[in-house]
């Protein structure tokens, strides 16, 4: 599945590379099947052809640019450039077409595992725009957040780029780094963030059961290929230890592949019962059912927010509306249309992805750019949010930025309280500081200094590690232990 709004999705993968866009990629056999490649560029009219004045035309302009261009080109590359007009033509931002390289790292992305940042991207109203960051990625470490706008990669602006420009000059070998330059609502000044590329082999299901409250926590972190199959097993062992309440976290999941989604979904959804239906351009709807399933009796929660998108959505309308589940969290990014990708009918490792239908709930509802909206909202706290330290210079009694602000903010989420939080560095900003210092065993000099930056950084994410913290997810566990 793909994302929203003027966004084109690329996952950052093998550095970074389009990837929740497939949520239907593999999903209908036969519409693949059906689209055999046919001589689009043909002398006579048709359907499936140029008329012979539109292939005129087009041979006219290869001449002209092979015979009169300034400089030699490759007519391979015309082609390329032609196809991505071609999809570029159709203004929707989630049809797209990838050359070779492009198009194996996103089969890859596909299996589960890749190396780059961890996050994915998409181009939403000519920026490249943050959907959501990976669980434990380099992307996640470093701060980025849903609906952050990267300006810049390693002092290279991406002002006019398309996406895939936008992914080379992000995408790198493991190990080397990547400093970008955020800009982010609330944040009257860019963030700069500084990503170290990692191999990201993508677990993409965990859980862990509380015996005391007999909750069972399952983290979906994308619908691969796998993850059915491990969201089986993990919920076959959960109930095997007698779970009483059941927990979904799907926050931050891009999405992915559709028939994945199903066939989580219709553990819990009885056998017949619609899933989700899927809408042509001719308004014809098909449904996917569940194949076996049945309605649990233990009550289930799925946890959400605004970087919980496609298939992720797809998962919360579903049981929503018919297993009973409570929504809780964040609404969620507002992702509704289908995407096909079609590799083998171009014949040279190349895919064009493109938007076939759009998706539905059980119930009719179509969520695209709207999301999905908690029932029970819970919002993160402000320690998951804040932006990251980057001290060029020693902040001190009157300094004055967005670094002062967000130093304020984890002063505040550690328990050292600052008596403001607005950027300006005061005496109460100066004692917590020092207050912080005496706890780590640093010079309590009242001043953030690159050692203090590291070690305040290196605190808030051990809070965010910390479990008990997580304000949303002991939500959901308090809404499900009340049904």
């Amino acid at each position: 599945m793909q994302f929203r709004g003027r966004t084109v999705i690329a996952f950052i993968l093998l550095t970074m590379i389009a990837t929740a866009v497939v949520t239907l990629n593999v999903a209908d056999l036969r519409l693949t099947a059906s689209l055999k490649a046919k001589p689009a560029v043909s002398a006579s009219k048709g359907d499936s052809g140029f008329s012979s004045d539109q292939l005129s035309k087009i041979n006219t302009v290869v001449d002209l640019i092979e015979s009169k261009y300034y400089q030699k080109i490759k007519r391979d590359e015309l082609v390329d450039g032609a196809v991505r007009g071609m999809m570029s033509a159709l203004d929707d931002p989630y049809s797209v077409y990838m050359e070779k390289d492009v198009a194996q790292h996103f089969s890859e992305s596909i299996e589960g595992s890749f190396t780059g940042i961890g996050a994915e991207v998409t181009l939403e109203k000519g920026r490249i725009t943050i959907v959501s960051p990976i669980k434990g990625s380099p992307a996640e470490r470093a701060g980025l957040l849903a609906k952050d706008i990267v300006l810049s990669v390693n002092g290279v602006k991406l002002d006019g780029f398309t996406l895939n420009e936008a992914v080379a000059k992000i995408r790198g070998p493991k190990g080397t780094k990547a400093k970008l330059m955020i800009e982010r609502s609330g944040s009257s000044e860019p963030i700069e963030l500084t990503l170290v590329r990692d191999d990201i082999d993508v677990e993409t299901v965990y859980s862990h059961f509380n015996p005391e409250e007999g909750t069972g926590v399952i983290e979906i972190r994308q619908f691969s290929w796998n993850t059915a199959e491990r969201f089986k097993d993990e919920l076959a062992k959960l109930e095997g230890q007698g779970m009483k309440h059941l927990v979904i976290d799907v926050r931050n999941n891009p999405g992915g592949v559709l028939p994945v989604v199903v066939e989580v979904a219709q553990s819990f959804i009885p056998n017949g019962e619609v899933v989700v239906q899927v809408e042509n351009r001719d308004g014809k709807r098909e449904q996917s059912k569940s194949k076996g399933g049945t309605k649990k009796t233990y009550p289930i929660a799925v946890l959400m927010n605004k970087g919980s998108a496609s298939a992720s959505e797809i998962l919360a309308g579903a049981l929503k509306e018919r297993a009973g589940a409570v929504l809780v969290g964040e609404t969620t990014f507002g992702k509704g249309t289908v995407q096909v990708s079609y590799n083998k009918t171009l014949g040279d490792g190349s895919l064009v992805k493109m938007t076939i239908a759009k998706w539905l709930t059980p119930d009719g509802n179509w969520i695209h750019e709207k999301g999905i909206e908690p029932d029970i909202a819970a919002a993160p706290p402000a320690l998951y949010t804040v932006a990251r330290l980057k001290v060029s210079e020693t902040l001190r009694l009157d300094s004055l930025g967005e670094q002062v602000k967000s130093a304020q903010v984890m002063l505040d989420g550690l328990g050292y309280k600052p008596d403001r939080s607005d950027g300006y560095y005061s005496e109460g900003t100066s004692l917590a500081v020092e207050q912080f210092q005496q706890s780590f065993g640093l010079p309590a000099t009242g001043e953030i200094d690159a050692k203090t930056a590291e070690a305040l950084e290196q605190a808030v994410v051990a809070w965010l590690k910390d479990e008990n913290n997580d304000i949303q997810l002991h939500k959901a566990i308090e809404v499900i232990g009340r049904k």
